[in-house]
């Protein structure tokens, strides 16, 4: 059945894998994607949304590189909303809700139309290692398919236990089996393994919830998207989600279900998502609040079930379906599936290069929850930079990596395999420390033209970058360059209870105070026929407003961005004794020693080594 040896297989078809396919075989390296089965493709396991806090920031990035995230959320989303709003441009961050059916359809049918993409549906239960270096998989049946690199993405399946309430059977989610074989050869190998938690809410019958006790959550009016490109098919009407709270009386009926938790009688020992915690995590660890929010969302354009946001649970089904009961809204409730919590087998991501390809086994790479991450957003970006750096390695070129001031997928993979994870690691704006410069609006700016040298993003999208640059530059510029008098700009900085100015001045410095907007601006005549004489549309108006207001911030970013740069041009060589530095701490020499880092810069941000040990490591290499 598989004669011919594959560049690049895949292993897994979640979010992760579906990217990591996608990307190499848009590269042009023969790809197969394995997967237990073909119906779930890219499924959302857990809430039917993409994006948010960070997380949109994500997609967007994915899309500039030429992913398929974005595209396939505007295409079957429900609802859009741009949260954050009411904060700077840098925490900006778009979200969908999508048709979960039409989201996991819409993926196959791409991935079904990407050249040089074969598909197989087994379980992979094994690995063929040759003297540390990848040669491909085995299946259960026993077939054995060749290969020379591997992208492992098996999400939450490996050893995956389901449990609810003193009931636990395996599974990789609810009805599906789990995966077994793989975790112990890589322990046979040398690969350190661990095990993590994540739940799910029940999904509950809409008919049998009354909204009217709810407080509605539409859409934005403006209906935005992911995808930078202009052509895709958006929606022009939306879904509206619905917000609830539970009570002191729900949380009455919860606890009493608390001796049968596998959370707290010791059935589950793994760590959960510490910013997604189940209901009654909440309540155990914040008794001193008597409500909780609840988010009621629909799973799709027809369907009548509903996912409960904020209720995630592994409690026995009798006390959710009591519990849920007691909410504002649900008296009537009909339950579709109780949540449940899962167990599964993860890799510490300190075993992995910036490129996410191991270091015990050469042309092997991990992708997703393997790495001890959460979130759709998070496995999908982890999946295209393994496919793409799978399919470089292929071809013999240098690996591609970014930075972290270069994108927010830089600064998950840093954190990842520099810091390591022992509890779900989901991205947000803090753990960027350049976010002005990586904000949602810009990433096509910054990602689309090595995206492009990569054969990714297409010549039409690099024109489209091309242009955005152009005219915004043009934009800025005419700001620095007109002048306006006082007659002009008084008016209207007396109206927004802006201080009046008392000469001609330059139109950038006006539009630099905070509380004067373009749309102001637009009231000048000279301001309005600029726009309209060169057609500048909504987003290249934002584009520069961010540009003119947030200038000195940006500079000074780019700034400290540059500094980092310095540090990272200083290389650490490879496999360098640590354990000679005796000046040097020796938690500091333990984690370098482990780590392995390739610059001091990196070396700097690993845990529990100080300034004081990068020092010494820098006498060391005569620096």
């Amino acid at each position: 059945m598989f004669n011919n040896k594959y560049d690049v297989i895949v292993v897994g078809a979640g979010h992760a894998g579906s990217e990591a396919a996608a990307a190499a075989a848009n590269m042009g390296c023969s790809t197969l994607l394995a997967t237990m089965n073909l119906q779930n493709i890219a499924q959302m396991s857990c809430n039917p949304a993409m994006g948010g806090i960070a997380k949109g920031q994500i997609i967007r990035e994915i899309d500039a590189l030429g992913g398929y995230s974005g595209i396939v959320s505007d295409e079957t989303a429900i609802q859009f909303k741009m949260l954050n709003r009411s904060k700077g441009p840098a925490m900006w961050s778009p979200r969908v809700q999508s048709d979960r059916m039409m989201f996991s359809q819409r993926w196959r049918e791409l991935l079904e139309q990407t050249p040089n993409l074969d598909f197989y549906q087994e379980m992979v239960s094994g690995l063929i290692v040759n003297h540390n270096k990848i040669e491909g998989v085995k299946t259960s049946l026993g077939l054995e398919i060749k290969a020379k690199t591997v992208v492992l993405t098996n999400g939450t399946f490996l050893n995956g236990l389901i449990h609810i309430g003193d009931k636990n059977f395996g599974g990789g989610r609810a009805g599906e089996r789990a995966s077994t074989g793989i975790t112990a050869e890589l322990e046979q190998i040398g690969f350190q393994a661990g095990r993590m938690k994540t739940g799910t809410p029940p999904r509950v019958d809409g008919r049998s919830l009354d909204f009217s006790k709810m407080v509605e959550q539409p859409g934005d009016d403006n209906i935005g998207q992911f995808s930078f490109l202009k052509d895709i098919k958006t929606i022009k009407k939306q879904r509206s989600c619905y917000m609830t709270y539970t009570s002191p009386e729900v949380h009455d009926l919860l606890r009493e279900g608390f001796d049968r938790s596998p959370m707290f009688n010791g059935r589950i020992r793994s760590i959960g998502p510490r910013y997604c915690p189940s209901i009654e995590d909440k309540i155990d660890r914040f008794a001193d609040k008597d409500r909780h929010q609840m988010f009621i969302e629909p799973e799709g354009w027809t369907t009548i079930e509903y996912y409960v946001n904020g209720f995630s649970t592994s409690l026995p089904e009798d006390v959710q379906y009591n519990a849920l009961k007691s909410v504002k809204g649900f008296e009537n409730v009909k339950l579709f599936r109780p949540g449940y919590a899962i167990e599964y087998d993860y890799f510490p991501p300190t075993q992995l290069k910036h490129t996410l390809e191991t270091k015990l086994v050469s042309g092997l790479f991990f992708a997703g929850q393997i790495n001890g991450t959460t979130g759709y957003e998070e496995a999908g970006s982890q999946g295209m930079m393994a496919g793409i750096n799978a399919a470089l390695k292929v071809k013999s070129q240098d690996p591609f990596i970014l930075r972290r001031d270069e994108a927010y997928i830089g600064v998950l993979i840093d954190d990842l395999i520099t810091k390591g994870t022992e509890e779900p690691y989901r991205m947000f704006t803090s753990r960027a420390e350049y976010r002005t410069l990586l904000r949602q609006d810009n990433a096509d700016i910054r990602l689309t033209e090595r995206s492009y040298r990569l054969g990714l993003a297409s010549e039409e999208r690099m024109k489209q970058v091309d242009k955005k640059i152009a005219k915004t530059k043009k934009f800025v510029q005419f700001f620095k360059d007109t002048s306006v008098t006082t007659s002009e700009i008084n008016p209207i900085l007396e109206s927004k209870g802006s201080k009046p100015v008392d000469q001609q001045g330059k139109l950038f410095k006006i539009f630099a105070r905070p509380n004067i907007s373009l749309s102001d601006l637009k009231q000048i005549d000279k301001v309005d026929a600029f726009i309209k004489e060169n057609n500048l549309d909504s987003e290249i108006q934002e584009q520069t407003e961010i540009q003119v207001k947030y200038a000195g911030y940006i500079e000074k970013e780019k700034q400290n961005a540059d500094k980092l740069h310095r540090l990272e041009n200083i290389k650490i060589p490879q496999n360098f004794d640590y354990s000679q530095l005796k000046s040097m701490s020796y938690e500091a020499r333990e984690k370098l020693s482990q780590i392995q880092p390739q610059s001091i810069s990196q070396a700097s941000r690993v845990s529990g080594v100080n300034p004081s040990d990068i020092s010494v490591l820098l006498v060391h290499l005569g620096r």
